[in-house]
């Protein structure tokens, strides 16, 4: 009995001891190695950054890239080449169930197709400028450039079309003329105002796209992704020559200051915030052989540029480097492309001239690289 009440009583006092020596103030206390408990306020804070994941936020690599980061959140935004594949397959298969009218020019019309999808239909002005749309798809494939809409060619009046006769007569097309078909684009918006930075056309420091300047640091996400796809649109207009989206719209500043504070013709935008470089029936075949009339205004676009998708450059390095530029889009585009033997390629002098665009382009890059480049 006498040694349990011993133990209860020592028990009781190491309890007293520790209870005493968790008091403030207490002089079993060491105020030097204590550390003290952390807020709450501090537990629930958000965790250091890791420095990559501050380096990945940095908008532009090596002075004259686009960060990988904003590579990767552009990528949903294009027409990625699975479903172009599966849109084209479906389209030639498809018949034409009607036409109304849409899509622009008033000869273009709106087919519905009997797998329930629709379509843009243009006849063009003349062969050149369907041609030419089709061209600039496949271009814009080679340089890994996805915001332009795929295009497949159709003979009007084939058995396909056989639903539309009536229709196709009240049209006036020619007839047995080849068409281009692309994908009705559901929830377009209009009204793509340029970046300040290109709304005057020029370059240098004071103005354009470039690592020294449009504020970058002071961009948001969206804002960024958009200038992103603009550079990729001011170098595809410049290599095929197109003067009837942003150049339009610098034609008409002599008659109108504030054209360039409204949309850009033949751009829209999708909801996810992707650009959209609709109706490039100018581009390439048309634009080459009115180039010397619209370079004025698309070379010095291309110069206020200084800032380039890493992948568009590579392939654009690629393209000088081997020098067969032409010869990849007349392969690519006589593989993919039915009635590319009927319709026709680019002739001897434009095929050139495409080249000499790419080396151009590429001297361009080279310049950027040597002036902002680290």
């Amino acid at each position: 009995m006498g040694q349990a009440a011993g133990f209860w009583i020592l028990l009781c006092g190491c309890l007293l001891l520790a209870w005493t020596g968790l008091q403030p103030g207490s002089p079993r206390e060491d105020q030097g190695s204590r550390v003290p408990p952390k807020p709450f306020r501090t537990l629930l804070a958000v965790p250091e950054p890791d420095p990559e994941e501050e380096e990945e936020e940095a908008a532009v690599q090596d002075g004259i890239f686009w960060s990988p980061w904003l590579e990767r959140l552009l990528l949903p935004s294009g027409f990625p080449e699975a479903e172009v594949r599966a849109w084209e397959a479906a389209v030639r298969a498809a018949r034409v169930l009607s036409l109304e009218r849409g899509c622009g020019r008033s000869s273009n019309r709106l087919a519905v197709l009997s797998d329930g999808s629709r379509a843009c239909v243009r006849v063009g002005i003349n062969p050149e400028q369907i041609q030419g749309e089709a061209l600039s798809f496949y271009l814009a494939r080679l340089l890994g450039i996805t915001n332009v809409p795929p295009v497949a060619l159709a003979r009007a009046g084939s058995p396909q079309w056989a639903p539309v006769q009536d229709e196709l007569r009240r049209a006036q097309w020619p007839a047995g003329a080849i068409v281009s078909l692309t994908p009705w684009i559901h929830n377009l918006t209009g009204g793509v105002v340029p970046p300040a930075a290109l709304r005057s056309g020029g370059g240098g420091d004071a103005g354009g796209l470039h690592s020294r300047g449009a504020g970058l640091q002071n961009r948001s996400r969206a804002e960024l992704l958009e200038l992103v796809q603009w550079t990729d649109l001011i170098v595809f207009d410049y290599l095929t020559a197109n003067f009837d989206r942003l150049v339009s719209n610098l034609v008409s500043l002599q008659w109108d200051r504030r054209v360039m504070e409204r949309g850009t013709s033949n751009l829209h935008r999708r909801p996810g915030g992707g650009l959209v470089l609709l109706d490039n029936e100018a581009g390439l075949v048309h634009g080459y052989r009115l180039r010397s009339t619209w370079d004025r205004y698309n070379e010095p676009l291309l110069r206020s540029v200084c800032l380039f998708r890493h992948p568009t450059a590579a392939a654009i390095a690629e393209l000088h480097r081997r020098r067969d530029a032409p010869q990849r889009l007349r392969t690519l585009y006589m593989q993919r492309e039915p009635l590319a033997g009927e319709l026709g390629f680019l002739a001897p002098e434009h095929a050139r001239h495409l080249q000499s665009r790419i080396d151009l382009l590429h001297g361009h890059i080279a310049h950027c690289r040597a002036k902002y480049g680290r």
